[in-house]
């Protein structure tokens, strides 16, 4: 079972919020709210998906890659390793853009 089903109650409920943090932009942007608290709510986004994308990717880490490794020596297992790490680091890569 992968650890974003066994997580996913709170993985959702900071979705949710993140969801009404973007509803909340929207409508201050309708209303012509000031630009001060148009950063505000943008600052708070930003802070809230970086808290669920160290959530998630600390979660894949340790159920993925910190995993009892196979047998050493298996050119199998180590070139599977190797590939799950290029996909980690072309993930953040994308994301720190």
């Amino acid at each position: 079972m992968g650890h974003t089903i066994k997580g996913q109650k709170p993985l959702l409920a900071r979705v949710r919020r993140i969801k009404g943090q973007a509803a909340a932009i929207e409508r201050a942007l309708e209303e012509g709210q000031e630009c001060m608290a148009i950063l505000q709510q943008i600052a708070a986004i930003r802070g809230a998906v970086n808290g669920l994308m160290a959530e998630v990717l600390e979660g894949h880490l340790r159920e993925h890659l910190l995993s009892p490794e196979p047998a050493a020596g298996e050119p199998e297992a180590d070139s599977t390793r190797q590939e799950e790490v290029d996909q980690v680091m072309r993930i953040v890569r994308s994301y720190l853009k």
